[in-house]
């Protein structure tokens, strides 16, 4: 097979030069921009924008808004002057959907990604929210987790027993670089005094009573059912 067209150089033209697509179809989030933006800073601009004879952007506009928020004058591109308008236009969607049909082999994306961590790589770099890479670090094959877990499942954590001598008593105050925290009694307002030093706490969460099995409808000093404005806890 023999391709109509193989580019045989990359040139440098000027952002200014370069026109977005007034219909592209494929948004790019504030966020998206900022990620290719880190990417581009880290790795180079690898990968030139494609765009037709006048300038009109047919792939890269999310690299050229990158590149604007870095402060760069001037982009690589190939001119594709070859393509008809009608495959201009196809080739914009091709270039965007036909990446998305791929598929993970997450035991291998695994076993990558957790290699570059212990070589302290900066794993935001690589796309992934934190929540997904959260999940990709942690990624065991299936089988390898509980008995008759589906494949991706997390080891169950043993919790082992107390020492005899725990290191941490009541009333012990441990500083945390700039957090406090306090093994004390919640309820005790000489602990709450201790442990906020002065300060006023911003959020606050808790959920009493504890140890209390309480469904919505078995409160103890009302008989009212809340289970259908709360759900049961």
């Amino acid at each position: 097979m023999t391709l109509s067209f193989a580019p045989e150089r990359i040139e440098m033209w000027p952002l200014a030069k370069l026109q977005p697509y007034a219909r592209n179809a494929k948004a790019h989030r504030a966020d998206q921009v900022a990620k290719i933006a880190a990417s581009m800073a880290e790795f180079g601009w690898t990968v030139p924008c494609l765009v037709a004879e006048d300038g009109e952007l047919i792939a890269g506009h999310g690299r050229v808004l990158a590149a604007t928020q870095l402060g760069l004058t001037e982009a690589p591109v190939i001119v594709l002057g070859h393509l008809t308008e009608a495959q201009r236009r196809a080739y914009r969607i091709a270039d965007n959907k036909l990446t998305e049909l791929g598929t993970w082999d997450e035991a291998l994306l695994s076993a990558e990604l957790n290699d570059l961590l212990a070589e302290d790589f900066d794993l935001s770099l690589v796309g992934f929210s934190d929540g997904e890479l959260d999940k990709l670090l942690a990624y065991v094959p299936e089988g390898d987790g509980e008995e008759g877990a589906a494949g991706g499942s997390v080891p169950p954590v043993t919790i082992p027993e107390p020492p005899r001598n725990p290191a941490s008593r009541t009333g012990d105050l441990w500083i945390l670089g700039d957090h406090r925290l306090l093994c004390g009694d919640s309820t005790s307002a000489a602990d709450v005094r201790r442990l906020m030093n002065g300060e006023r706490a911003i959020l606050f969460a808790t959920d009493p009573p504890y140890l209390v099995d309480y469904d919505g409808s078995n409160h103890p000093t009302r008989n009212k059912d809340w289970s259908a404005s709360y759900g049961t806890t």
